[in-house]
């Protein structure tokens, strides 16, 4: 999973977990601090991005078959943490429906996690 101490939160949606982490990102050539207080001064330069899981309530994510795994695409950012956190559910929810192309809840429902 990603890193434990980001500000994870978390819906319930059809009998599944949804847990996003809305974080942000920063520029290209810039260093990487996912946790750094955003830039007051300039605020049109923060950009979000997001990770994510579902998983049975209850379930443990680092345990492997679990949980499944998502974040936000390449470059894909946001211009803030809502709207990041808006996407990542709306992720979150598809892989639940079964409408997302790539991930699905499938393996965890058939495990018998």
């Amino acid at each position: 999973m990603a890193d434990e101490t980001a500000p994870w939160e978390t819906v319930d949606y059809e009998g599944f977990e949804i847990h996003v982490a809305p974080l942000q990102k920063n520029a290209p050539g810039e260093t990487n601090e996912f946790n750094a207080p955003p830039n007051t001064a300039n605020p049109a330069k923060n950009r979000y991005t997001y990770v994510g899981y579902v998983c049975h309530p209850g379930a443990d994510p680092s345990i492997p078959g679990h949980a499944v795994s998502f974040h936000a695409d390449g470059e894909e950012s946001f211009a803030s943490r809502d709207d990041a956190l808006y996407e990542g559910v709306h992720v979150g929810r598809s892989i639940v429906e079964g409408t997302h192309p790539d991930l699905t809840v499938l393996p965890l429902v058939t495990g018998g996690v």
